[in-house]
């Protein structure tokens, strides 16, 4: 078994060195030559005293008001996620709830710096969502911590692999549950910038399992199974500008491994690929309205998905005494298609619908979650440039995967958002 593993890595590691072998060489000349000619420019700076280092110190303050017309999971009372809706009749109990949040107040601080090497750009950002361990808390969490000089950058930032212009003007925080969304540490590559573009990134791994039927069995203590992640996630993006809007194709690929480390007369370790594309597109209609578009389509991607499950589910193997079940990746193909329109005087309008739909293992429990959907309209105010307020409603829907349980939530939000910059250095 372990021989094939190595057989299964030869090709990522062969894919890692390729890339970096010819990226390397290159950015490095490209760099040798700029940094010679701009060590004169650094030098009459210097002669000069000018300084054309910028800051930008930002952020807005945002308070939501909202009716839920069911229970949902209370640690995400204050979005409309179709994974964390009741997988069974009254799961958190019955009626409707109001509530209020200060949860997407944001503060963040930016930097531009001159070097001999090109310009330094850094960016330290916060909100106060919680999630994971402190999901429902209102408490500090890192967006993002990431700086870049030329054509290299690293840091937590937005993966390659999503695109956050198919993010449409909403109130909502979590926002389309079928869009890719994460927020990765990585390192990356960027040989193309501007509105055409091409970015290359070595990404933090991870995923997750939903042991369904057998999580029982695999909890006892003879059985010891841990995830490992020998390679990073492999991501890229390549962006093609346009006078009337862009369009967008990325992939991930990646390589998941679990070792069962106890030694009695089963052996649970196994490994699979990971892998996905996402097609997305910004489509111009006038100088009123924006289309966001995404189509994704992969398997054992589910982490890097604005709102899924497990990326692995778990199967019988018949005919395997010594490996009697098998971890697999779970296929999930998730749209998005929103309208941003503009009315004039300050008014505007976000109008979409967003899938997300798991092919759920055999193994995995009746209630798991297996298809979601969402949809919002609103209408939103801008009176003065640092103003927002608006009204917004919001459709969310849980299909499971065989009990034949499915329920949806309508929800009513207002909020009021302040924003606030400052900014100095530079001409």
């Amino acid at each position: 078994m372990k021989r094939e593993r190595e057989k299964r890595l030869a090709p990522f590691v062969a894919l890692g060195m390729l890339l970096f072998l010819v990226a390397g060489p290159s950015a490095l000349r490209a760099q040798s030559n700029q940094q010679a000619d701009e060590e004169v420019e650094a030098e009459e700076e210097a002669a000069t005293g000018d300084d054309e280092s910028r800051f930008e110190l930002y952020g807005h303050v945002m308070t939501d008001v909202g009716y839920s017309g069911k229970q949902i999971n209370p640690d995400w009372y204050d979005v409309n996620r179709p994974t964390r809706l009741a997988a069974f009749e009254d799961e958190f109990g019955t009626g409707g709830f109001s509530y209020f949040s200060v949860r997407q107040t944001r503060f963040g601080f930016k930097s531009w710096i001159p070097t001999k090497l090109g310009e330094l750009y850094t960016i330290f950002e916060f909100e106060l969502f919680g999630t994971g361990v402190d999901a429902g808390q209102t408490t500090f969490r890192l967006r993002h911590a990431y700086g870049e000089l030329g054509q290299f950058g690293a840091g937590q930032t937005w993966s390659p692999f999503m695109d956050i212009d198919v993010f449409p003007n909403s109130l909502e925080y979590w926002g389309p549950n079928g869009m890719v969304f994460f927020r990765n540490i990585q390192v990356r590559w960027m040989p193309i910038k501007g509105d055409t573009r091409l970015t290359v990134a070595l990404e933090r791994p991870g995923a997750s399992s939903d042991q369904g039927q057998f999580e029982d069995f695999l909890a006892l203590p003879q059985t010891d199974i841990r995830g490992n992640f020998p390679l990073p996630d492999l991501s890229a993006e390549y962006r093609l500008g346009a006078d009337w809007g862009y369009v967008e194709v990325a992939g991930m690929l990646r390589y998941i491994e679990w070792d069962d480390i106890d030694d009695d007369e089963f052996d649970f370790s196994g490994d699979a690929v990971g892998w996905g594309l996402n097609l997305s597109s910004n489509v111009k209609l006038g100088d009123a309205n924006t289309l966001r578009l995404q189509l994704v389509y992969g398997e054992g991607i589910q982490n890097y998905m604005n709102d899924a499950t497990a990326d692995l589910g778990i199967e019988l193997n018949p005919g395997n005494p010594q490996a009697p079940l098998k971890g697999v990746t779970l296929p999930i193909i998730a749209v998005v298609a929103f309208l941003d329109h503009s009315w004039g005087r300050g008014l505007s309008t976000a109008v979409g619908y967003s899938l997300s739909d798991i092919d759920n293992a055999s193994g995995q429990l009746s209630s798991a979650f297996s298809k979601g959907q969402y949809a919002l309209v609103n209408l939103l105010h801008s009176p003065v440039p640092n103003l927002m307020y608006g009204a917004e409603v919001q459709y969310g829907h849980r299909d499971n995967f065989s009990d034949g349980w499915s329920t949806d939530n309508f929800k009513i939000q207002l909020s009021f958002k302040y924003n606030f910059s400052a900014n100095w250095g530079g001409d």
